[in-house]
């Protein structure tokens, strides 16, 4: 994938830059030390800050939120970054909530971000199930992002998302070619559910990476959060025992380094 650039600045937070255009994914820019609550007795603490504080990235064209309504997938730091953002793309119930220059999508909806002397980017909401089973209506809507502009050769950039392995994710395989996927993975767990997970474990990922088969698979997600119950460490362990085919897809980015990704 030529001419894109990524900066993982922790959490589920990537810049994206592409054609002359700066997506921030998830926006997460607290300071750690916090205790957030996710509702029903769910509550967790911030590790780790932001490798990069939200004062230091250079103008945001669009953000590209997944949900709203967790504290690490939005924080308070994060939220006031919005408004300065040319457009948000979220859930429609995230969009209602935000207003403003939200647009709300549901699953396999599109949306188009355009601007002068740019490429065109074509932006599909993907589904997501944030947990088990009949969970929604306690986590919530939640959507992953597919990206498209013209002069891609190989398939879309795709960002999954919080969201557990279950058929709506591994429909992604049947309905697009994708190049990169950025993969929210974690295991994360609570306390108070017990073994339930909340979002992909790394033997997830890589059951879809054989599925979807992307050229480059980039964990995201793992790291700076008490709830995140599988970092990176416990990540490579679980590829060091994958086929070959699916652990040669896997690549790691430094947190707080651009990163071209034709390098």
């Amino acid at each position: 994938m030529k001419g894109v650039r990524l900066t993982h600045i922790g959490g589920p937070t990537v810049l994206i830059e592409v054609g002359g255009w700066r997506l921030l994914t998830d926006p997460t820019f607290d300071p750690p030390g916090r205790r957030y609550f996710f509702g029903w007795g769910t509550t967790s603490r911030k590790l780790a800050g932001p490798a990069i504080a939200a004062h230091d990235l250079p103008p945001i064209d669009a953000v590209l939120l997944s949900h709203d309504h967790h504290g690490d997938n939005l924080d308070p730091a994060g939220r006031a970054l919005l408004p300065s953002a040319g457009v948000v793309v979220t859930t429609a119930s995230g969009a209602r909530r935000l207003g403003g220059s939200a647009r709300g999508l549901g699953p396999w909806e599109t949306t188009r971000l355009q601007a002068p002397e740019r490429p065109a980017i074509e932006v599909t909401a993907t589904p997501c199930r944030h947990g088990p089973p009949l969970s929604h209506p306690i986590v919530g809507d939640v959507i992953g992002f597919a990206l498209r502009w013209d002069g891609q050769e190989d398939g879309v950039l795709w960002i999954s998302g919080d969201t557990v392995l279950y058929d709506g994710v591994r429909e992604v395989a049947d309905r697009l070619d994708v190049d990169t996927a950025l993969l929210h993975l974690g295991g994360v767990r609570f306390g108070v559910s017990g073994p339930v997970r909340y979002t992909m474990t790394a033997r997830d990922a890589v059951e879809l990476c054989g599925l979807v088969r992307p050229r480059t698979a980039i964990p995201i997600h793992y790291e700076g959060w008490k709830h995140f119950r599988q970092g990176r460490e416990a990540i490579e362990a679980e590829l060091a025992a994958a086929p070959q085919d699916v652990r040669e897809r896997f690549r790691w980015l430094p947190i707080g380094v651009a990163i071209d990704l034709a390098a």
